[in-house]
């Protein structure tokens, strides 16, 4: 699992921000490598806030352009 920043609180919030065109990135803490291309399972908030949304985010040149 990857987390994406910026924090957001909810995924609805994460699909708007992509959706509008903003920079989202994915990085994993102590987790390895993420993809700068391809797919990944992200979750948030971060910690130590409880995960309350998981998904599944499409990295294209290291930015997210999908969520599902």
């Amino acid at each position: 699992m990857a987390y994406v920043s910026p924090n957001f609180p909810t995924k609805k919030a994460l699909k708007t921000a992509v959706a509008e065109g903003k920079q989202v990135t994915v990085y994993s803490p102590g987790m390895g490598d993420v993809p700068t291309n391809g797919t990944c399972s992200v979750e948030g908030p971060h910690f130590p806030k409880p995960h309350t949304w998981y998904g599944t985010a499409t990295v294209k040149d290291g930015l997210v352009v999908k969520v599902t």
